[in-house]
């Protein structure tokens, strides 16, 4: 390992093979970040690891874990703690939304899913902060939603708390050195919603953001030390009108997620 690698700052990204995840591993890598990449599919993540570091020539550790397994968790939470690679910049963005109405769903499928929205991202911001506070430095990344705006099931609930964690927390320790950003895509094109099995049909194609472009605005914001981000005009303009929107009109909407 070269002297500038030891010197660089260092990037956590869960849910970091495909989608937002993978996006924001490239660009903080273009920024010149090392990473250590969080997801549960090893084949994928190597994938991941190895493009980038070929495109941007910068050390990409994986971390093969299941974030909703006991031992999954502590081995990420572990390495945050490791004080002889600090991590620098935590993004907290792996998640998934369910399909079936919530009396339909299993309850062990809701408590997973809030387990995944909201226990872990607090456990590792938790992590995060005990050893980035020492150092007076350090910036934490949690994905939130529009969803979290409205009132739109267990899933606009967890990143409501998201949301609201954030705010806090940014308020609460940027005097310190750490910002905390919640950042509240819209609908954005990645696998998220295939895997929810949902047809995209209802939504119209301007509604759309790409990865790059939500990454790229987040991080603008990120930079600019704001708790909550909403990148795209359309989505502020949306956020802003849920403001005076009656809810059951707001809760309407025909397809879940961010």
């Amino acid at each position: 390992m070269s002297h500038d690698a030891v010197s660089r700052p260092i990037a956590l990204i869960t849910g970091a093979s495909v989608g937002i995840g993978r996006e924001f591993a490239r660009q903080l890598a273009a920024r010149g970040n090392d990473l250590v990449l969080v997801a549960r599919d090893a084949a994928r993540l190597d994938e991941t690891a190895e493009s980038i570091r070929t495109e941007f020539a910068v050390d990409v550790e994986t971390i093969a874990a299941d974030l909703m397994s006991k031992s999954g968790l502590a081995t990420v939470d572990k390495r945050l703690a490791d004080t002889a690679r600090p991590i620098d910049i935590l993004v907290n963005n792996a998640g998934f939304g369910l399909r079936a109405p919530f009396e339909e769903s299993p309850i062990q499928d809701e408590l997973g899913h809030l387990d995944l929205l909201v226990t872990v991202p607090m456990r590792l911001c938790h992590t995060a902060l005990q050893h980035m506070l020492p150092r007076s430095r350090g910036t934490i990344i949690n994905i939130a939603s529009v969803a979290g705006f409205t009132p739109r099931g267990t899933y606009g609930a967890a990143k409501a708390w998201v949301l609201s964690f954030s705010r806090w927390a940014n308020i609460t320790y940027k005097s310190r050195g750490i910002t905390v950003t919640a950042i509240a895509p819209g609908f954005v094109h990645t696998e998220f919603h295939d895997r929810m099995k949902v047809s995209k049909k209802s939504v119209p194609s301007f509604m759309w953001l790409t990865a790059e472009q939500l990454v790229r605005g987040g991080l603008r914001d990120v930079d600019r030390g704001k708790g909550v981000s909403v990148p795209s005009f359309r989505y502020k303009f949306v956020v802003w009108l849920t403001t005076w929107m009656p809810s059951r009109v707001i809760a309407a909407g025909a397809l879940r997620g961010r």
